[in-house]
């Protein structure tokens, strides 16, 4: 991946030579220790209905990242042209190893940006579109999302790990593909894949 062909909102991104491997560094540059804003790395030209998109991800807290910092770290998808609206998935590394059942219940989450978001979630008290996840900080993840229509089913290392069957902006919304993340977090990427079926 290069960072050329990345529209960066709210984040920047730049080509990364991790451990030999040319990779794609994204980080939260704008309204930093704020949640539910739209921090994402917008690939260029794509444009994506339904389909499968793969990556490759990996997490780890910046020094100066606020001790709620978790290592956000996932994919955008159907993100509209002017990036005002987009659904998400990613996962919150730190809390896979935590003894903490209630954090540990929050490893992974679904949302729909600007309406739909973690926020909006915890005040309703919704947890159905979070789970427990066993991926932490520093290792590799692969990301795997199985979209069609108005449903989602997210893959960690090839494990089913939430299925979404009403994803927010409805079975005929489509856009880009990008990368989402958030507080505190130095996110990482590699092996983008995307399969669209339509």
């Amino acid at each position: 991946m290069n960072a050329e062909n990345f529209i960066a909102v709210n984040v920047s991104a730049e080509n990364f030579n991790f451990e030999g491997e040319n990779v794609l560094r994204v980080v939260k540059t704008e309204k930093l220790f704020e949640y539910d804003i739209n921090s994402i790395a917008k690939l260029k030209n794509s444009d994506f209905h339904n389909g499968t998109i793969e990556v490759k991800m990996l997490s780890r807290l910046l020094p100066d990242a606020p001790d709620f910092a978790r290592g956000f770290i996932g994919i955008a998808f159907r993100i509209s042209e002017d990036n005002s609206a987009f659904e998400s998935f990613y996962i919150r590394p730190t809390n896979s190893n935590t003894s903490d059942p209630v954090r540990k219940a929050h490893g992974c989450q679904y949302f729909a940006y600007p309406k739909y978001t973690f926020a909006y979630f915890r005040e309703n008290n919704i947890t159905k579109y979070e789970n427990q996840i066993s991926q932490g900080l520093n290792e590799w993840v692969d990301l795997k999302a199985v979209i069609n229509d108005a449903r989602a089913d997210f893959y960690l290392n090839g494990v089913l790990t939430l299925t979404v069957e009403d994803l927010k902006y409805g079975e005929n919304q489509r856009g880009a593909v990008g990368f989402f993340v958030d507080i505190g977090t130095e996110a990482f990427y590699k092996d983008l894949y995307i399969r669209a079926k339509d």
